[in-house]
């Protein structure tokens, strides 16, 4: 068994005055990755993110045919090939993984077998594995979970497909981005409440249009690709800006000034909601050539906030919660008890441990400030719960984070960056 030992969260001594360089975002290089696999010529992605989940990702396309290689100035270069199936797909506990290659799977020429960590079992994947079987994909999978299998024969034949995406958007991105290559293409009809995350699936019409696929999602709740090929990409990953949330939300924590450079003025990813939180909270946000900078006192001020649309914010503003000068609500959440692990339950766990009064409503959390104390903040193999807890150890003193290594699953190297941050 391995013992990991835990991290010591370094304490603020002084105010911030950072420059913060973020890697590439997963969930653009995930998209990107399928893509340039199902496309008709090589595609060149220029600084992707690389970490456990986008590399569990090319190694499985790797396995179903891709041929992804290093290229110059950290790029990748994808070529596609035939898909082919006999092979088995490492999810890790990445949900892009597990959900986006399961309809790319039912093109392969053989079975493939999908699998991952003990804790990826429990995660939710009925509604894609359903509507795969309603498209006439045959499913083996017993308990609608991981392990499963994936009987590809080809091709699918695709066409209309109603579906309940109200546990995660990745069930409709799923099916939307290896729909251009299904005989009928694909209409997604999602029946049920409110889709969560509305942004990635936004994200992903943007990246497949980006790529010369026709979308049509005019109507709400329904989001129809055409059958046709798909272009090459060549283009440069964003920075991910959801791991960007609690370097440039420090300067709220510690006082002083993050700037995170390269902050696109356009975006489809959901972290940008990051700018409209900050300014709530007390941060002065600016956004200018040459990024964002968000400037602080070390005040932090408590909110009302749906966080509905982006969801993996949650941590970073339950963490500044704690520091406020008034209690905050956080909304429109109730979703992510299905993420790496039930983070909502997680969060009200460990703030409440070290000090804080924190009650789980049916869709979010309720935090109180109360004086806290340093202790050691478990994180579940959750790294958006590794770096909460890293943001709460800047005015914690003794604050310890377990398994600072789960960070890797989408920022390697988290706890350098946060180090060289403080100086």
């Amino acid at each position: 068994m391995t013992v990991t030992t835990a991290w010591a969260a370094p304490t603020a001594g002084r105010p911030l005055d950072a420059v913060v360089r973020i890697p590439g975002s997963k969930s653009l290089t995930n998209r990107y990755l399928v893509i340039a696999a199902l496309s008709e010529h090589s595609s060149v992605l220029r600084a992707p993110l690389r970490s456990r989940d986008t590399l569990l990702m090319a190694q499985a396309l790797r396995g179903l045919g891709a041929d992804i290689t290093d290229g110059p100035g950290e790029s990748w270069l994808v070529t596609p090939g035939p898909i082919r199936g006999a092979t088995t797909v490492d999810c890790g506990l990445a949900g892009t993984v597990m959900r986006f290659l399961p309809p790319l799977a039912g093109l392969a020429a053989g079975p493939v077998r999908f699998d991952g960590d003990e804790q990826a079992r429990g995660r939710p994947m009925g509604p894609v594995l359903g509507a795969l079987r309603a498209l006439g994909v045959t499913v083996d999978s017993p308990t609608d979970a991981l392990p499963f299998v994936i009987a590809g024969t080809g091709s699918v034949r695709g066409g209309r497909v109603v579906l309940d995406a109200s546990r995660s958007s990745q069930f409709v991105s799923a099916l939307l981005l290896s729909g251009a290559r299904y005989d009928e293409g694909v209409t997604v009809i999602h029946d049920g409440k409110p889709v969560p995350s509305q942004p990635h699936i936004d994200m992903t019409v943007a990246t497949l249009r980006a790529a010369g696929v026709i979308v049509d999602d005019s109507e709400a709740n329904c989001w129809q690709v055409a059958p046709g090929p798909i272009a090459g990409l060549d283009l440069t990953v964003e920075p991910d800006l959801s791991n960007a949330g609690p370097f440039v939300a420090a300067a709220l924590a510690a006082g002083g000034r993050v700037r995170i450079p390269d902050w696109p003025t356009a975006t489809t990813q959901a972290g940008d909601l990051l700018r409209d939180v900050l300014a709530d909270m007390g941060g002065d946000v600016r956004l200018a050539d040459d990024g964002l900078t968000v400037g602080g006192d070390g005040t932090v001020h408590g909110i009302d906030i749906d966080l509905h649309d982006a969801s993996e914010l949650t941590p970073t503003v339950a963490a500044l919660a704690v520091l406020a000068d008034s209690p905050t609500w956080i909304r429109g959440v109730a979703h992510i008890r299905g993420h790496e692990t039930d983070r909502l339950a997680a969060l009200a766990t460990e703030l409440s441990a070290l000090g804080a009064t924190v009650a789980e409503t049916p869709d979010g959390l309720h935090i109180v400030p109360k004086p806290l104390q340093g202790k050691l903040f478990h994180t579940y193999h959750d790294h958006r719960m590794a770096t909460a807890g890293a943001l709460i150890g800047l005015r914690v003193p003794g604050l310890t984070v377990e398994n600072i290594e789960t960070t890797g699953k989408t920022l390697p190297g988290f706890a350098h960056l946060w180090e060289a941050m403080l100086g």
